[in-house]
């Protein structure tokens, strides 16, 4: 039964995928958050730029912002469920709070297309990429 298996694994086609589980391996990086946060950025910028009459790509533009506003809010939320501990609350004080606020910025840009928010959470985010990465030290 295995070589059946393994023979069919071969025939599939193969490609670099990456992903992140709930086993506590150990791997983190926010890396992907502080990308969508950029993305969100871009997307408002798109959006006022369009002219009146460019509706497709408008509707297109909102949808990139928004899964990506959403993809940021999920790596963040995995950071501090599955990331931070205990002791990185002691050293970091305001990081709950920091957390909640950004995550809240997250749903606020997907919401609204405002540029002065969109940089507010590319902020955040790169302040609990700090974070993150003192914790690494």
């Amino acid at each position: 039964m295995m070589k059946i298996l393994e023979s069919l694994i071969k025939l599939l086609p193969a490609k670099i995928v990456y992903a992140h589980c709930d086993i506590p391996c150990g791997i983190y990086d926010p890396h992907t958050a502080q990308l969508a946060a950029k993305t969100v950025l871009k997307m408002v910028q798109k959006i006022n730029e369009l002219p009146e009459e460019d509706k497709n790509n408008f509707v297109r533009i909102v949808m990139v912002k928004e899964e990506h506003a959403e993809l940021c809010k999920k790596e963040i939320l995995i950071l501090w469920a599955d990331y931070f501990k205990e002791e990185h609350l002691e050293k970091f004080p305001d990081l709950h709070n920091l957390i909640w606020q950004t995550t809240k910025l997250c749903s606020e840009n997907k919401r609204t297309v405002d540029e002065v928010k969109a940089n507010e959470l590319i902020e955040a985010v790169n302040t609990i990429a700090d974070i993150f990465e003192q914790t690494k030290k």
